[in-house]
């Protein structure tokens, strides 16, 4: 059975420039994909029942990214078809890396197919919108600068190093960094040249390293091999290396009980190329 990759995303920059009238911050952001993924099998059956195989802790079946993203897209497109989804979980939750955005886009391409809806990207995204952010991004498929809440974006092609990623000890709230009152809400806009010259930095960090310790802690550990970054509220943090092998050396020095991993930055998502 086919395997569907759900990779991580990583933020290159992360500054907020407003609020609107509803609550929600105006973004500008730089989204690149990780070649370090979940992976997603599903299995079509005749019954109109989604099921997950396997729950995830803390999170009931019903308000599962997948589980609603499937049906959801079930009810758009009147499908008459249900679905077994099993669910091999690399990503960690509450890391900043979008694991659950990821997971519902790749349900959301997988099952287009798989289902038959024949429903475009576009329309695939707008879905996607109403499960949260990020999901347009990750059926989009590459990296791109991000403007709105995150969902405004056009297609852009950074450097693609290799990546050191800690994950933190800590799970961040992402609706208490956003609410925050000491959280920086007015940058002055930048442009994609700027950024591209090496202007931008996630200002959710100076939050985020005054309440989590562990952060803090990471980011000034990986101080010693770059410019270390964290991605979007937390609480995972990354920095670039130019050799697979570099990578490798810096994970192995991780301190006792740390965890981490390495990856290859992506312009193209791995999901893009898994579908046929």
């Amino acid at each position: 059975m086919k395997s569907w990759p759900a990779p991580a995303k990583i933020n290159l920059f992360l500054h907020i420039t407003g609020r609107r009238s509803d609550g929600y911050h105006q973004l500008q952001t730089v989204f690149q994909f990780l070649d370090y993924c979940d992976y997603l099998q599903f299995q079509i059956t005749e019954q109109l029942d989604v099921q997950l195989t396997h729950s995830i802790d803390g999170v009931d079946d019903e308000n599962n990214l997948i589980v609603r993203a499937a049906k959801l897209l079930q009810d758009h497109a009147n499908i008459e078809q249900g679905a077994v989804i099993s669910l091999d979980k690399k990503l960690p939750m509450g890391g900043g890396l979008g694991g659950g955005s990821s997971n519902a886009a790749t349900t959301l391409v997988a099952l287009n197919q798989l289902w038959k809806c024949q429903l475009t990207g576009d329309e695939l995204a707008q879905l996607g919108l109403s499960l949260g952010a990020d999901v347009p991004i990750f059926i989009h498929g590459h990296a791109a600068w991000a403007e709105g809440v995150g969902e405004k974006f056009v297609a852009i092609s950074p450097p693609e190093p290799w990546y050191v990623v800690i994950t933190p000890d800590c799970h961040v709230s992402t609706a208490e960094i956003f609410a925050s009152p000491q959280l920086t809400r007015d940058c002055r806009s930048i442009t994609m040249s700027r950024f591209l010259s090496g202007e931008g930095r996630n200002v959710c960090e100076d939050v985020v390293i005054k309440d989590y310790p562990p952060v803090a802690e990471a980011l000034d550990w990986l101080s010693q091999y770059g410019s270390p970054r964290m991605t979007g509220t937390g609480a995972c943090v990354f920095v670039d290396v130019k050799h697979q092998q570099q990578a490798q050396k810096v994970l192995e020095m991780l301190p006792e009980n740390w965890q981490g991993f390495i990856a290859k930055g992506c312009n193209e998502s791995p999901l893009t190329q898994c579908v046929i």
